[in-house]
């Protein structure tokens, strides 16, 4: 039943993180490379230029493979969640968390991908991790694929590009789902799809020069996951009735730059492209100007018989989504500033205030995307990221004093709110992140999300000591109140 007054009872807060980012332990316990395990650390000096940096080839991945240390490349070592996931939780809980996302290590469970048998190591780990989250009796909410494929199937199949990856995948999720079929109820096939189109090897394992056609072999890869994810979905029914089975956008809205029809119809257009991912996995088909698209793109989609049908037969329960900026489209955008932020380079918006990182701070358009979404499809939403990214100083005290973070939360949480009086059926909200962890883009570790401070610096330094910073006391009260205290 939606609450018109404000957020429903039984709402679900918390926080995220995921596997790449917080677990490191890169050589522990049997797990295998990544595709994280690649990404060095840079200093990001043109965050304009960001996708070009992000580009990963044969060059990058064998230097990589060839550093065997942890030593420039931060998500290998991570903030120790592997090690000090019950402290972490015991914090989760101080703050209230009712849910915690979190993804499971692909090559933890299955260190080559099509392994003859899991790693049981593996698989105890995150029995560990449920069962110390059910202590405090926080539902987990798991992300299946978050940015860590293993790599031996990027080698042999150049990644998602292959179809074999399906199976491969499938077998995984099938795994772990009969394992932790009693203990995780809300599962997310894969985390933010429509980046294998915009980032290919973050988000489907794609090594551009082994391509010819690096546009063509992105929507292969992306329609060999919408298979996965529908098979998946079909699995999990099979497994526990009573699991829900979400998918997971970055949602990704566009204004026109101007009142220009050329403008307005461009930003349709991009928001379809952004739309397309969750049309695919909640209406069970791809939406009809997919085919203009491709032809005029010289896209050929290879489909087997069956494909349209699996698609159409294993929908979603839910709709996941992140939401960290708005973006604006023009029909000329050469003719307009840009801003960075990997994902989210944007012609500048000059209504909106702008992070050092690029990104522009909207928190209507939160309020616009869960209309549109809802309106558009009648299914649950989530908001399952969310945050500010920030350099964050400790004072000579020990407090670290983010009021702009609260600031942040608190004008998102408030229009939120309002889209539940607007009618919108929302299932709850994890802020992006949880704790301070590895930044996704440039493996960061001075570019901040968390409530909670971890002592470490961009060098992989420090003492991983947790710290509470001030927003930490501020989303205790926020979630002790279901969201009516946001002072």
């Amino acid at each position: 039943m939606i609450n018109r007054q404000g957020f429903p009872e039984g709402f679900l807060w918390g926080g995220a993180i995921a596997a790449n980012q917080a677990e490191g332990g890169f050589d522990a316990g049997g797990k295998g490379w990544s595709t994280a395990d690649m990404v060095p650390y840079f200093e990001k000096k043109d965050y304009t230029n960001l996708r070009e940096l992000m580009h990963v080839t044969s060059a990058t991945v064998e230097k990589a493979m060839s550093h065997h240390s942890a030593e420039g490349y931060p998500k290998r070592y991570g903030i120790d969640f592997y090690h000090r996931f019950k402290e972490d939780i015991a914090l989760f809980a101080e703050l209230g968390f009712k849910t915690f996302r979190l993804s499971i290590n692909w090559p933890r469970i299955f260190p080559n991908g099509y392994d003859a048998e899991p790693n049981e190591e593996g698989l105890r780990f995150y029995d560990e991790v449920f069962d110390e989250l059910r202590k405090y009796d926080i539902e987990p909410l798991v992300t299946l694929s978050h940015y860590e494929m293993p790599m031996a199937l990027v080698l042999k199949y150049n990644g998602w590009a292959g179809r074999e990856v399906i199976g491969h995948f499938v077998r995984y999720a099938e795994t772990v789902m009969t394992r932790y079929k009693d203990k995780v109820k809300y599962w997310l096939t894969f985390n933010e799809i429509n980046t294998t189109i915009i980032e290919p090897f973050t988000g489907g394992g794609i090594i551009e020069d082994r391509v010819e056609n690096t546009m063509q072999a992105s929507y292969q890869a992306l329609h060999h996951q919408f298979v996965a994810s529908s098979l998946v979905t079909e699995k999990a029914r099979q497994i526990n009735p009573n699991f829900q089975i979400g998918c997971m956008l970055a949602r990704m809205i566009h204004y026109p730059a101007t009142s220009k029809p050329e403008d307005v119809l461009q930003a349709q257009i991009d928001n379809q492209l952004n739309l397309l991912h969750t049309d695919v996995q909640v209406r069970g088909s791809y939406p009809t100007f997919m085919a203009r698209y491709w032809s005029e793109n010289g896209i050929t989609i290879a489909m087997e018989p069956g494909d349209e049908q699996i698609l159409r037969e294993h929908t979603v329960d839910f709709i996941s989504f992140s939401y960290y900026t708005s973006l604006v489209s023009a029909v000329n955008p050469e003719e307009y500033g840009v801003t960075g932020g990997n994902l989210y380079s944007t012609i500048k918006n000059p209504n909106l205030e702008r992070t050092e990182w690029g990104w522009q701070l909207d928190p209507i358009g939160l309020r616009v995307a869960l209309k549109e979404l809802y309106d558009r499809y009648q299914l649950p939403l989530f908001v399952v990221e969310n945050g500010l990214g920030a350099k964050d100083t400790v004072e000579a005290d020990g407090s670290i004093n983010d009021d702009y973070r609260i600031d942040y939360l608190r004008k998102h949480i408030t229009q939120m709110k309002e889209a539940v009086m607007d009618g919108v059926d929302l299932m709850g909200y994890t802020n992006w992140g949880a704790i301070d962890i590895i930044s996704a883009s440039t493996s960061e570790m001075s570019k901040r999300y968390g409530v909670i401070y971890v002592d470490q610096d961009d060098n992989g330094q420090g003492t991983l000591n947790r710290y509470k910073k001030k927003s930490f006391g501020w989303y205790q009260k926020v979630i002790a109140s279901n969201g009516e205290n946001l002072e």
